[in-house]
């Protein structure tokens, strides 16, 4: 018999939710075979068979939170032997095999039935029983039918009143009208809402504009953009210009690049630019390691291949961990302009906008030009107005004249 273990989730994920069984008991998988999806804060995860075998039984069932390392359920080694058409109803009958667990608190009666309104998952419960807190004063919780998870226990402890006054009764849901329909939370929301929330309520943050004239840039990627995709099999966007021009003004102003850390600053040596990503379960930030090396089209094409891995659901916890500054593109939705929110611990973030021509003076003549708004989100706490304003300015003359990054100007 083989383990299926819960894998390790990344960086800072320690949990998880089993959002859905792939495979049955009696099921035969081969090796390398999905057999569970487990959610986790960022992304969806499969676990995959560690072997050819058997589904001998699930030890957690949709809806449970597991830790790193947990079971999961149980792997027979080789197929099972060939049975009698007959018999097949039967085993299907078959109850459920789980492996035997302690659970201290309410868990889903016998039967199948289902779990009382928010009856903590097994992890939640412990951990309830040991701190004395009640269902009644967490309220409905995130997992699946509102069961309370291991994450809203801590997310009531940490509230300043928790264990000093007991919580009035949670509010209760309102009616629905005709028309109106209530769905669940994903975890995946949940968690960028509250981080989305935290972002705002810590940091010092602030917002700065400029614009861009984007003549240059669309002249040269017009000029280029067919020996490009040639020679390198990938599209030639302005995504590269800005990652670029973002380095080189890293580079000169690093406290942009830098973080809180208690009462020090760390800066880093290096840029670890994370790239939005907006994808089925909401927006997701992979990271371009290293992007001082890279070429232009070494990051057209990690970012295409983002793009597809997220669209597929196939990019991995660690690809969104240790970025040290943000870019996103609200222009790719018709955003003309907008404030873009820090991502924690991260100090700034660029928006980029859509490309919109509009009158411009140019030499003392008007003239039309395709113009971008741009817009530097930063923490004032360790970033200054004249520096979050001066590297703005970096940013927008380099992608204005690609030349000065060729040059390192």
């Amino acid at each position: 018999m083989t383990e299926i273990l819960v894998p390790t989730l990344g960086e800072s994920v320690s949990t998880a939710t089993v959002a859905r069984w792939l495979k049955k008991v009696g099921e035969t998988v081969a090796a390398d075979e999905p057999l569970v999806e487990l959610e986790t804060d960022k992304v969806t995860v499969e676990v995959n068979a560690p072997s050819a075998g058997t589904i001998e039984s699930i030890a957690a069932d949709e809806g449970a939170e597991v830790e790193v390392g947990g079971l999961l359920g149980m792997l027979g080694a080789g197929a099972p032997a060939a049975k009698p058409a007959a018999a097949a109803p039967a085993a299907a009958a078959a109850p459920k095999v789980e492996a035997p667990r302690t659970v201290s608190g309410p868990v889903s009666r016998p039967g199948g039935a289902e779990p009382s309104a928010h009856a903590p998952l097994p992890a939640a419960a412990k951990m309830m029983s040991e701190k004395g807190v009640s269902a009644e004063q967490i309220g409905q919780g995130s997992a699946k039918d509102g069961r309370i998870a291991k994450g809203d226990v801590l997310e009531f402890l940490s509230r300043p009143a928790a264990a000093e006054a007991p919580k009035a009764a949670p509010k209760a849901a309102r009616a629905l009208t005709a028309g109106e329909e209530r769905v669940k939370m994903t975890r995946l929301r949940i968690t960028i809402a509250r981080r989305l929330k935290e972002a705002q309520n810590t940091a010092a943050m602030l917002t700065t504009f400029n614009e861009v004239d984007m003549t240059n840039a669309m002249a040269l990627r017009s000029e280029y953009k067919d020996a490009f995709e040639k020679k390198h099999g990938v599209k030639l966007g302005f995504m590269s210009f800005f990652v670029k021009a973002c380095v080189a003004a890293l580079e000169e102003f690093p406290a942009v690049n830098a973080e809180i850390d208690g009462d020090e600053i760390v800066y880093k040596q290096f840029v670890n630019m994370g790239i939005a990503v907006g994808g089925p379960s909401g927006l997701v930030v992979p990271v371009l390691r290293n992007a001082q090396d890279m070429s232009f089209a070494e990051v057209e094409k990690s970012i295409a291949d983002f793009g597809k891995r997220v669209r597929n659901g196939q990019l991995k916890l660690e690809e969104m961990a240790g970025g040290s500054f943000t870019i996103t593109n609200g222009g790719i939705y018709g955003s003309l302009m907008s404030t873009p929110i820090l991502n924690p611990p991260q100090s700034g973030i660029l928006g980029m906008h859509a490309i919109k021509e509009r009158p411009m003076v140019v030499g003392g003549k008007i003239e039309i030009r395709p113009m971008m708004y741009l817009a530097l989100s930063y923490d004032h706490r360790i970033v200054d107005g004249k520096e979050a304003v001066s590297f703005l300015v970096r940013v927008k003359e380099s992608v204005e004249d690609a030349r000065r990054l060729l040059l390192g100007l």
